[in-house]
């Protein structure tokens, strides 16, 4: 016949005691380690809100630029800026910047009054004088970057100088290439300001010259 042992009282308060001590430091484990997670989110550091707002918007420029004046390779750039847009999207948020970021409207300028002074259209530049004419047919537009007059190209390695014209105005630039992109030539916001007509983000009669 079998026997149940019984456990005394002051057996089962001990025991009591012993069960509420461990869900005690469980929690404070739990706790402990909450707080210090608080903590390191609290200290690390949050990028400006200000830079991220400005690399959106010159973003979303490019992008209104190539929807507005396309062509052949309009879709692929946009694609690449749209990635682009979008990391820039998940930063913002982690930094908590909370306002919206529209492009920019194109700045236009007044036509001038002064009458062409030849009828003739502008032929492009001897090689002999400027350089060895690449990518013909090439059209040329611009990066969205910002800084120096620069350019960046898919088929010249950096610190190669390049010439670009624009026959529409006559206005060249010659700048350095300083990065790869998916363009012959692609210029920055200050690079393409130089050649630029009023209103409009794509060279189409442009001529590109490799010098130096």
């Amino acid at each position: 016949m079998s026997r149940k042992r019984r456990m005394s009282r002051p057996q089962k308060i001990a025991l009591a005691f012993g069960a509420a001590g461990l869900v005690g430091g469980g929690l404070a484990v739990g706790v402990g380690a909450s707080q210090a997670s608080e903590t390191a989110q609290a200290k690390a550091p949050t990028e400006s809100c200000a830079g991220l707002d400005t690399a959106l918007r010159n973003n979303l420029n490019f992008i209104a630029a190539q929807r507005a004046d396309p062509d052949a390779q309009s879709e692929a750039r946009i694609a690449n800026r749209r990635e682009v847009v979008k990391q820039i999207q998940q930063r913002r948020q982690v930094a908590g910047c909370t306002g919206t970021i529209t492009p920019s409207a194109p700045t236009t300028t007044a036509p001038t009054t002064t009458a062409p002074t030849a009828t003739e259209p502008p032929t492009a530049p001897t090689t002999g004088a400027s350089g060895e004419v690449v990518c013909p047919g090439s059209t040329v537009t611009l990066s969205g970057e910002e800084g120096a007059p620069a350019a960046s190209s898919n088929q010249f390695p950096i610190g190669t100088r390049l010439k670009v014209t624009n026959l529409d105005n006559n206005k060249s630039t010659t700048v350095t290439v300083t990065s790869p992109s998916g363009s012959c030539a692609l210029l920055n916001n200050a690079a393409f300001e130089q050649v630029r007509e009023p209103g409009k983000f794509l060279i189409r009669r442009a001529v590109i010259e490799r010098v130096g």
